[in-house]
């Protein structure tokens, strides 16, 4: 048997727990796609144990690469990248919306696919989560625990921009793990009067402020020098909490989810299933299997 394993979209902490584990399962029989659907199309493949992933199953990033490929959804990269997956018996596939449909795609045409949530947005439809989030949370929690007792010496109001593209669930966690003093997870949430009302009373109560910015709702320069006009005694500062949302080293709730994640994989693999993706819905991690008439 042959089996090829890709990370597609953005690099998530806990993808390289799934290549490990995966490794140990398989050994001889995996290969990887460096450089995700993108490396597919270029072939550009390796077998897993040329790869060192002992010393690095607990570190974020993707140790087989990345890449957003728009070649893959257009019809000569797509059947470039099918020819090549053709050769394999199993292709298992780490990434997020984009990549399931590529999965999708790729079984559709006769190959057998394996689908893990792997994105630290945690907006995979098809599964209430995805390996990275609690990470990147935790990462950002971490930020504004360092940052904010300079703003408090100070009485300042600080902005922390996270990441989340259309998807305000990291921003919406972290506001309420650290307890903010605001939250925009959409346009309809800018209101300068409000937001103002809040950093003053804090600044006049001796009070630092903290606002969370969900990433790509406005420019967070333009939302700080309109925001100033309303809060003139104000020091405001800005903060965008950026890659170490993705760089911190994966939690143990992280690493437990993802070795969850490999072992129903590994079952996908053996039970020999055309199309499955592994999910964690209602509480319980479950294969969902889709079938394909030819």
């Amino acid at each position: 048997m042959k089996i090829l394993v890709l990370t597609s979209g953005g690099d998530a902490p806990g993808m390289n727990m799934v290549l490990y584990l995966l490794y140990k399962r398989f050994h001889q029989s995996l290969y990887a796609c460096i450089g995700g659907f993108k490396g597919l199309i270029n072939n550009d493949i390796v077998k897993i144990k040329d790869i060192d992933l002992k010393n690095c199953f607990n570190e974020a990033g993707s140790k087989i690469k990345c890449s957003r490929s728009v070649e893959f959804k257009e019809k000569t990269g797509f059947n470039r990248g099918l020819k090549n997956a053709q050769d394999y018996d199993c292709v298992i596939i780490l990434g997020g919306n984009g990549s399931y449909k590529g999965a999708l795609d790729l079984a559709q045409n006769g190959v057998k696919t394996i689908f893990i949530p792997s994105t630290i947005d945690n907006d995979v439809d098809i599964s209430d989560y995805s390996q990275g989030y609690d990470t990147a949370v935790c990462a950002c929690c971490e930020y504004i625990d360092m940052v904010m007792p300079t703003m408090q010496s100070f009485n300042r109001c600080c902005v922390f921009e996270t990441m989340g593209r259309k998807c305000s669930r990291i921003a919406q966690e972290v506001f309420s793990r650290k307890r903010c003093d605001y939250l925009i997870k959409s346009e309809e949430d800018i209101d300068y009067l409000k937001i103002s009302n809040i950093v003053n009373k804090n600044y006049n109560n001796n009070n630092a402020s903290s606002i969370i910015l969900r990433e790509n709702i406005i420019d967070l320069q333009n939302f700080i020098k309109n925001l100033s006009e309303y809060c003139k005694n104000v020091e405001i500062k800005s903060a965008i909490i950026g890659y170490i949302q993705r760089g911190k080293k994966p939690t143990n709730i992280e690493l437990n989810i993802a070795k969850k994640f490999s072992k129903l994989a590994i079952k996908a693999v053996k039970n020999n299933y055309k199309c499955s993706a592994v999910v964690y819905k209602n509480g319980k991690f479950e294969l969902l299997l889709t079938n394909f008439e030819k």
